[in-house]
């Protein structure tokens, strides 16, 4: 067999470019793997499917904060603070970039960084979730 504590090169890159196109990589890995009947490693399972959970968190927090925002701005002392709030947090901050988009960069970034390095990234609660899931 091959030694399963450190992952391969492909597997790295696989994982970082997993996590710098939102799971789109990862989904692919996962359909030639679904196909070729082959077994993922454990390494690249929880990145892959860390990346897929993260995006989907993402586009659902995203989604929900939009409602409740929209809600929010029907009432008319609260609206005007909520309208604040949003601008505030969607306006050029720094090279162009907001701060949910600095932090959504430095986020993936560092998740790319760390697959690539062969490393188990950590992110409160969504990872926990993959490692119960993945039973590594």
């Amino acid at each position: 067999m091959y030694n399963t504590d450190k992952p391969f090169m492909i597997e790295r890159i696989v994982a970082s470019f997993s996590y710098l196109t939102m799971g789109f990589a990862g989904f692919i890995w996962l359909l030639l793997s679904l196909f070729t009947r082959s077994q993922l490693r454990p390494f690249l399972q929880y990145h892959i499917f860390q990346s897929i959970f993260l995006s989907i968190s993402i586009v659902l927090i995203s989604i929900l904060l939009g409602f409740i925002g929209n809600f929010l701005s029907i009432i008319p002392i609260i609206n005007k603070i909520v309208a604040q709030i949003i601008f505030y947090l969607n306006m050029p901050f720094f090279t162009g970039f907001s701060i949910i988009q600095l932090f959504l960069y430095t986020l993936v970034i560092y998740l790319a960084i760390t697959s690539f390095m062969g490393k188990y990234s950590y992110i409160p609660y969504i990872s926990e979730i993959i490692d119960k899931n993945i039973g590594r």
